[in-house]
C-alpha cells in the first residue's frame, strides 16, 4: 500500500492533461469558469487554469509526501525525476504539450525534485545531528 502512496500526484495532473489536450476537443485557452467579484471585476478561469490549480495541490501533498521518514521517500525520489523528465521530454517534443500552462506544470515537477532532495538531506542532517556524540 506504501507504494502507492509514492506515485507522484503531479503525474496524475501531466498524464491527464496530455491525455485531454491530445484529442483536440479541450479547449485549453477557452473560458470555463466567470464570476463577477464584489469589486464588480470580473474573474474568468481558463481550462488551462484548472490544471495549475490541480497541479498546485498536486505539488502539496509530495511536499507533505517528501517530508515523512523511510525507505519510501528513495522510491518517492526516484518516481518524480522520471515524472520531470518525462514532462520535460514532452513539453520540448510534443507539439500539444509545447504551452505556457504545461510549462508551469513542468516547472512544479523540478519542484518537486528539488524540494524532495533538500527535504531529505535536511532531515538526513538533522538524524545525523542528534546521533552524534558532540
Amino acid at each position: 500500500m506504501k507504494y502507492i502512496i509514492s506515485f507522484p500526484a503531479l503525474a496524475i495532473v501531466i498524464a491527464a492533461y496530455l491525455l485531454m489536450v491530445s484529442g483536440g476537443d479541450m479547449m485549453i485557452d477557452g473560458d470555463a469558469y466567470s464570476m463577477t467579484l464584489a469589486s464588480g471585476a470580473e474573474m474568468t478561469l481558463r481550462g488551462g487554469d484548472f490544471f495549475v490549480i490541480a497541479g498546485l495541490i498536486a505539488l502539496f501533498l509530495e511536499m507533505l509526501k517528501a517530508a515523512r521518514p523511510g525507505r519510501a521517500a528513495v522510491l518517492d525520489h526516484i518516481l518524480s525525476v522520471i515524472t520531470f523528465v518525462v514532462a520535460l521530454v514532452a513539453f520540448l517534443l510534443v507539439d500539444y504539450a509545447g504551452t505556457a500552462t504545461f510549462f508551469i506544470l513542468t516547472l512544479m515537477t523540478l519542484i518537486d525534485v528539488i524540494a524532495g532532495f533538500a527535504i531529505s538531506l535536511f532531515a538526513a542532517r538533522r538524524d545525523l545531528a542528534i546521533g552524534s556524540d558532540r
